[in-house]
Formats: structure tokens, sequence, C-alpha cells
């Protein structure tokens, strides 16, 4: 990744998305021949000059002082993840975190023993990559079709939801879903250039889906914490989730996943019946119960 062409392309993007009127300027009339802000009232909300501003939207000015960046934060009004994406891009202390160690593919057994014990919530652990190294039983019925594609045994979300046609089927809201994965991945690319699996994802869904590269381009950034996943499941029809995402600190790349349903909701009930369903040793697939006439 050049983090230059990164970093032009995510301050022009962020600067398009600010109209004069969110940025309480006036609009200087109609015809205007960029959208959003111009570089100069950027420069202007920030306190720094116009040149600065240009040699910084164009990667070429050097070190960055924290309160510069946080000066065109405030300007542009990212948020917490789009801030923390600009210092990673400008590589400015004290924000950019030190280059992580090479994510693990194993799970401890006492992790493993968590997310068993959570029989009551679909839970997983996922690596940076998107990869799901281990799921309850619970998880595994909820993202069935998931697993039944992955021809080695590990699923993985992004690669499911661009390149297999039963992703648009599965999740719901296959645009949103898009989004926010993209998202998530060039937040974990901006956090660690050098992570050999996201970088690795990202080419191979840059070169498999023509989808994943127009999402791509919009430089969107977001943390993968907290949200809600609206599903398709072949069994139990619509599941609206919730979920937390936790990273596991002694276990780098690694984060716990644990979704859950409005209690009383519908997707309560389709959870528990899934969960006795998974539960029962000699059905290791999933039907509906046979009706009798």
């Amino acid at each position: 990744m050049d983090n230059r062409i990164e970093l032009r392309e995510f301050l022009s993007t962020r600067r398009a998305k600010i109209t004069p009127e969110q940025a309480n300027l006036p609009a200087y009339g109609g015809n205007r021949r960029v959208k959003g802000l111009r570089r100069e009232e950027v420069a202007m909300l920030a306190g720094v000059s116009v040149d600065y501003y240009t040699k910084l939207e164009r990667g070429t000015v050097g070190a960055v002082s924290a309160s510069v960046l946080d000066a065109v934060a405030r300007a542009l009004q990212l948020t917490p993840s789009e801030r923390e994406h600009l210092f990673h891009l400008t590589g400015t202390a004290p924000a950019i975190r030190m280059r992580r160690r090479p994510a693990l593919r194993a799970v401890r057994a006492s992790v493993q023993r968590v997310v068993d014990g959570l029989s009551d919530a679909p839970a997983f652990v996922a690596t940076n990559d998107r990869d799901l190294i281990a799921a309850n039983a619970l998880g595994r019925a909820v993202f069935a079709p998931l697993y039944d594609a992955a021809s080695d045994g590990t699923p993985n979300t992004a690669r499911f939801l661009f390149l297999d046609p039963a992703g648009r089927d599965f999740f719901a809201d296959w645009s949103k879903a898009a989004a926010d994965t993209v998202a998530n991945l060039r937040t974990e690319l901006g956090r660690d250039p050098f992570d050999a699996g996201v970088t690795t994802l990202i080419d191979d869904l840059n070169r498999g889906s023509a989808e994943f590269r127009t999402v791509w381009k919009a430089h969107d950034v977001r943390y993968h914490d907290t949200g809600f996943k609206d599903l398709r499941h072949p069994v139990v029809g619509e599941l609206h989730l919730t979920f937390e995402a936790m990273e596991l600190p002694a276990d780098p790349g690694q984060m716990l996943i644990v979704y859950g349903a409005e209690p009383g909701s519908a997707t309560a009930d389709a959870l528990r019946l899934l969960s006795s369903w998974s539960a029962e040793p000699a059905a290791p697939t999933l039907q509906p119960p046979v009706r009798k006439e």
C-alpha cells in the first residue's frame, strides 16, 4: 500500500463529503467546481496555509504534528475511526500503533472454552482477515451457509460475501454488509499495512469482485466493534442480530464476536430453535421438522 496515494484519496474523499453548510461556511453561490469543500476552505478551518494543506493532501508534506492532524480531523468532521486512520496514514505518533506481531491462526483452549460456554448466543473467534477460526455450535448453525461453502472448513466472511453468489441470499442487506466489511478491512490495512493475511484478502477481492472494487474506492473506514446484521437463514428465515466484537490482547489478530437478539423477538425464538437442533448429535445438517398432516 502506497500511503501517499492512500492519504491523498482518503483526504479528498472526506473533503467531498462535507458541504459548506455543514462546515458553517457561506456557499459562495451555486456555481461550485468541486463537490464538498475546497482545499482552501479546509485549510482555513484547520488554521493552516493552503500550500501546507495541499502538500498534506498530496502526501508530500513530510512529518506532521499531531495538533495539525487534529485540526484537519475537526475541519473534515472525521469520525474516531477516520481520525485514527489519518494518523496511521501519516505515520504520526502517538496515535499510530507499532507494527503488530503476526496474527495467530490457532485458538487457545481457554478461549475455545469461553466460546463453547456461550451456548445461548452465536459466538466466533475471527482473524483480522475475516477467517472464522473457531465457533460454538449455535454459531455454526447460524452461519451454516458459510460452513457449507468452506472447502477447507474455515469460512471467510468477506470471501463469502463478495465471491460466493450465496452471499447475496444470506446477507439480507447485502449493500450494508459489503460497505461495512470494506470499511473494516481498510481500517485494518491502515493499522498494519504489513498484515499478509489482510493484504492477500484485499488483492483477491479486488481481482474477483467488481462490487468490491467499487466500494473500496469510497475510502470509508469503520471500527469492527459493535453493530447489527440482518441474515436470511435457509431454515429459520430472517434473523435480526446485534453483535459485539472484542479484540483478544493475548492473541494478536484475533477477536471474539458474540451475536444476540432482542428478548422476546422472533429472532430470539429462531435462535432457540437453531440451538435445540444444533445440540442434537444425530442431526449435523439442519433440516426443518417434518409436519404430520
